[in-house]
């Protein structure tokens, strides 16, 4: 199904966003744009902020300052048409092992008051795009991790969202499993689908997003193509970009006569 269309050019705008958890600044001024029908890859450290963000963007918390739409609606003032417009698939499993996958998306359908006959039609062509027709009658206890975690992704577009955030989607799966879930998500941008990505996994941003931004000390340090940001950095991985952008100098690259940072 072809996503449905974004009100403007953006599907993400984040300016000047923060937020704080009592003493602790999480977040200091984030500005991001996400284009319509791309990936986005939103890397940083463990305890950056990259979860708090998506939980704002998902209307899941109040930011303290800044401005943030999604979809063309503002995150404070339109949480409602927010909400009708993402799709959000998180850290942790929302599959019920209990059910089965059509009981599941069926479930999922009803919440999104798709009515009996749209919701049975939408959850068979859900399980086909997944390749979990064979498995669907099945209790979800009985799924392999991988499959549990495609029905996860097929949950969250029940509701064929214009904007998908999957943070952290393939933690905890094998490498052939993480693949074929990159084949689904590339099938979903290719379709028109906006997802912005958070993940551990360098590899997986460098395959699969558009553009990719750090986050680190609250703050987007650096924005671009995975290639531009390997070319200015001089690295052949993303993984040499971050390590470059995220952790502090080692003495290999301070001057013994000042103890400041050689430039590279």
């Amino acid at each position: 199904m072809t996503a449905p269309a974004v009100t403007t050019d953006l599907a993400v705008d984040v300016r000047g966003l923060r937020k704080s958890f009592g003493d602790l600044t999480v977040l200091d001024g984030v500005d991001l744009a996400v284009r319509a029908g791309t990936i986005t890859a939103l890397l940083g450290p463990n305890g950056a902020g990259k979860t708090t963000t998506v939980g704002i963007l998902a209307t899941l918390l109040r930011p303290d300052g800044g401005t943030a739409r999604v979809a063309g609606y503002d995150v404070e003032r339109e949480p409602g048409a927010v909400r009708a417009s993402i799709g959000v698939t998180g850290q942790v499993s929302a599959v019920d092992d209990l059910l089965t996958g059509v009981e599941n998306l069926r479930l999922m359908a009803a919440l999104h008051h798709l009515g009996r006959s749209a919701g049975r039609e939408r959850t068979e062509a859900l399980l086909a795009q997944f390749g979990l027709t064979d498995a669907a009658r099945k209790p979800v206890v009985t799924w392999s991790g991988g499959m549990r975690r495609k029905l996860d992704l097929a949950m969250t577009l029940v509701g064929s969202p214009a904007v998908v955030f999957l943070d952290e989607p393939t933690t905890g799966l094998d490498p052939r499993s993480r693949r074929t879930l990159w084949d689904e998500v590339r099938a979903l941008a290719s379709a028109g689908t906006t997802i912005l990505l958070t993940t551990q996994y360098l590899e997986e941003a460098d395959r699969l997003a558009d553009r990719v931004a750090v986050l680190h000390g609250g703050r987007i340090v650096a924005e671009g193509t995975p290639a531009e940001l390997k070319a200015v950095h001089d690295a052949g991985t993303l993984d040499d970009v971050f390590l470059a952008l995220t952790e502090p100098p080692t003495e290999d690259h301070l001057t013994p006569a000042t103890g400041k940072e050689t430039v590279r």
